[in-house]
């Protein structure tokens, strides 16, 4: 007698050791791809090579690379270079991440604002872990508004380029924390209720919101917590 369960999405039919297989997966990839995002950084605070661009050219090779990266995830997803691919994203997000590490790390109390902004970040991650594992109800209408929320914020954070408006930057900031937090809620929650079933893309999800969330967390702590001397 078979007595593994399984949950009915539509047609779609996922036992219960596929969706644990899934988020185990899921959490393993996260955890090494924190490896290559750390030596990406480590690299950039050391040559300086994101220091030397301009801001418009900055965000013109990141938007280049990142979407380029999520598309040959998406194209490798299911095959053995998702892995490797992935990882390559990571090293690349962590290069991007370089100029505004370097600028905190520049203050006087640069190294404990940047483990206070990795630890906030590991606190948020385990309380929507620890949430998406409680929480009963279908969250898969929360993914559509939080999508909009992020474009929206990415449109006025471009626009902010040109604006210079610090008073925006904080709101987006602020913004920008609470919307990704609840993105890896809503990711977890898909892949806890067997609607995510590949690990790579439900990294990727999970990872997009956790680096989003510790780059606000640290411009925040920078902003109103840094000491020059």
């Amino acid at each position: 007698m078979n007595n593994v369960q399984s949950f009915h999405f539509g047609h779609a039919e996922v036992s219960v050791a596929e969706r644990n297989r899934t988020l185990r997966n899921t959490y393993w990839l996260l955890a090494l791809s924190m490896v290559p995002t750390v030596l990406g950084a480590w690299i950039g605070v050391a040559t300086g090579i994101t220091r030397a661009m301009s801001p418009m050219m900055g965000m013109i090779i990141f938007m280049a690379g990142a979407f380029g990266f999520m598309f040959a995830i998406e194209k490798t997803k299911n095959s053995a270079a998702g892995v490797p691919v992935l990882l390559g994203f990571t090293f690349f997000m962590g290069l991007m991440l370089a100029r505004l590490v370097g600028t905190v790390l520049g203050l006087a109390n640069g190294t404990s604002l940047v483990m206070t902004a990795f630890a906030g970040t590991g606190a948020i991650f385990l309380g929507m872990a620890s949430l998406s594992s409680v929480i009963k109800r279908d969250l898969s209408a929360m993914g559509k508004w939080l999508f909009i929320g992020a474009i929206m914020m990415m449109v006025a954070g471009i626009a902010n380029i040109f604006l210079q408006s610090s008073a925006l930057m904080i709101t987006l900031t602020v913004l920008s924390i609470g919307i990704f937090s609840a993105f890896i809620l809503h990711d977890l929650k898909r892949v806890q209720d067997g609607e995510e079933t590949n690990y790579i893309t439900a990294t990727l999800g999970v990872y997009l919101s956790i680096y989003n969330v510790f780059q606000s967390l640290l411009m925040l702590l920078g902003i109103f917590g840094g000491k020059d001397e």
